[in-house]
């Protein structure tokens, strides 16, 4: 019988809808038996567009601008704030999303977002007792408290390190919600084996053969730093992504340089200007250091007061693995080059040692999930009615 499984992600980085995009496009190639609906949160909570046609602007386009402009100081008061507004929230929110599982009636729900998993899984127990709810980190680690993992909800959790399995392990979940992968999510067409004549490609595109090259970029909407680092590199070939941010690429284009450089606006084939590239420079997000990893390339990042502190953690992870170089700010981005550059035999056997196949590993743990639910509704359906006292456990 086909299941229905609802993948729910907002727009908020870019991120959670590529992860469920990457996860649906997976679950389709293996075959599962399944029907997978995409849903995006803010459609749920807010289905008339109320919000932005009052403003103008969706809840989402408030943090990609934030992003754009590289406005991030602060962020860890404003996400208090949030996470205030949600619980303060909490109950018509809980009954929008409890009347929408009640009409759409999904076998499972698969949560690819923070912050709002409380009143999701409630309102799901509520709606539809017994239908299992999964949270799959897409950070490398949690931010606690409840930012990704709640406390006391009978869900389970997919974790991509050993840290993130160590943080719901922490929160007294049950080790038969927890599972384990092998790393982040990433789009399953940077694991296609690669025929590129990397010489012809960078010819093509005006790039010198047989030069390190570094592939610079800040997520689908750019960001300012981007400029102050092509200044600096003014010597090194450079492939500068730019995302949906115009304005940045024609900046970009205008500056001379001593070395070539391409500028690319948004792309869906990011996997092909990596395999371009030497080595990554951007912003410590989870995807697009999984990204560049897979692809061998080693990374230079920042952590300082401005770094989202949802990222941080990455920094340390990307130090513990010694994948790359961690900047207290940009302003060093010239000489941590020349570091790289030195040690980048040393840093690429380091990315080769990774082996990252979530999005692989996933639909098999989903799937054992709706197995042991179905055995546990058999179950209760089997057992004597005196004994029925509550929906089992899945």
């Amino acid at each position: 019988m086909m299941k229905t499984i609802d993948v729910v992600y907002f727009n908020a980085g870019g991120g959670h809808r590529a992860a469920a995009l990457a996860l649906d496009a997976v679950i389709q190639q293996q075959e599962k038996p399944w029907h997978v609906r995409l849903v995006n949160l803010t459609e749920i909570l807010d289905p008339q567009g109320v919000f932005r046609k009052a403003t103008g602007f969706s809840p989402e386009d408030i943090y990609n601008q934030r992003l754009k402009r590289g406005w991030t100081l602060g962020l860890t008061q404003e996400l208090k704030l949030l996470q205030g507004l949600v619980r303060l929230g909490h109950r018509p929110m809980k009954l929008q999303l409890r009347r929408y599982w009640q009409r759409t009636r999904p076998d499972m729900v698969v949560s690819l977002i923070p912050n709002f998993n409380r009143v999701m899984f409630e309102s799901l127990a509520a709606a539809l007792p017994g239908i299992p709810y999964v949270t799959i980190l897409t950070d490398l680690a949690d931010y606690p408290p409840a930012f990704w993992i709640e406390r006391d909800q009978a869900q389970h959790f997919i974790c991509g390190t050993p840290k993130a399995v160590a943080q719901a392990r922490a929160t007294a979940h049950p080790e038969a919600r927890i599972h384990a992968t092998s790393g982040m999510i990433i789009r399953p067409d940077f694991y296609r084996p690669s025929t590129l004549d990397c010489d012809a490609e960078r010819r093509r595109h005006g790039l010198p053969p047989g030069q390190t090259t570094g592939l610079v970029m800040f997520g689908g909407h750019g960001s300012k730093a981007m400029r102050a680092i092509a200044r600096q590199l003014d010597a090194t070939p450079l492939i500068l992504v730019c995302g949906h941010n115009r304005l940045l690429a024609q900046d970009l284009r205008a500056m001379t340089a001593t070395a070539p450089r391409l500028v690319v606006e948004f792309s869906q084939d990011m996997a092909y200007y990596m395999r371009l590239s030497d080595f990554f420079i951007g912003k410590p997000g989870p995807g697009s250091i999984s990204e560049a990893l897979q692809q061998q390339l080693p990374v230079i990042v920042v952590r300082n007061s401005w770094t989202m502190p949802q990222e941080r953690y990455n920094t340390q992870w990307i130090r513990e693995n010694n994948v790359g170089l961690v900047l207290p700010s940009f302003r060093h981005v010239r000489s941590a080059v020349t570091d790289l550059t030195a040690r980048l035999a040393e840093f690429r056997a380091n990315t080769c040692r990774l082996d990252n196949r979530a999005v692989f590993e996933i639909p098999d743990i989903l799937d054992g999930i709706l197995e042991t639910a179905e055995k546990g509704r058999r179950a209760w359906h089997d057992a004597p009615v005196f004994n029925q006292q509550q929906w089992p456990p899945y």
